[in-house]
């Protein structure tokens, strides 16, 4: 895992990038049409605060840097094949969304996992 400090900039990064990929996405779902921006977009929107938040709350809940990294790269990769699959024609790889999909969820689940990793202060 990368430094603790390395890896808090790079979830701020990650907020950043997907958050202004969802406003994209949305724009171009709306103005240009594309079926597979719109779910794109909704998880690079749902995601790119729920990074902040952990980022935030990270001196309280253990768990908060890793499941941030996890599902900021999850909708990253997600959203990313979404979109090359929507102007490319062709996606990322193989099972790519499924997999960003995946570590979104495991994100999650760590997310969670943090009520039983609590700091006391």
């Amino acid at each position: 895992m990368p430094s603790s400090r390395l890896a808090r900039r790079i979830i701020v990064l990650l907020a950043g990038l997907i958050g202004a990929a969802g406003v994209a996405m949305a724009a171009a779902a709306t103005h240009m049409g594309g079926a597979l921006l719109g779910p794109a977009s909704a998880m690079c929107l749902a995601h790119a605060p729920a990074l902040l938040a952990l980022h935030a709350g990270r001196r309280s809940i253990r768990t908060a840097t890793a499941a941030a990294l996890l599902m900021g790269f999850g909708a990253a990769l997600f959203a990313g094949d979404l979109a090359a699959k929507q102007f490319l024609g062709f996606g990322l790889f193989p099972m790519a969304a499924p997999t960003g999909g995946m570590l979104m969820i495991a994100g999650w689940l760590v997310a969670g996992a943090g009520a039983f990793f609590l700091s006391e202060s």
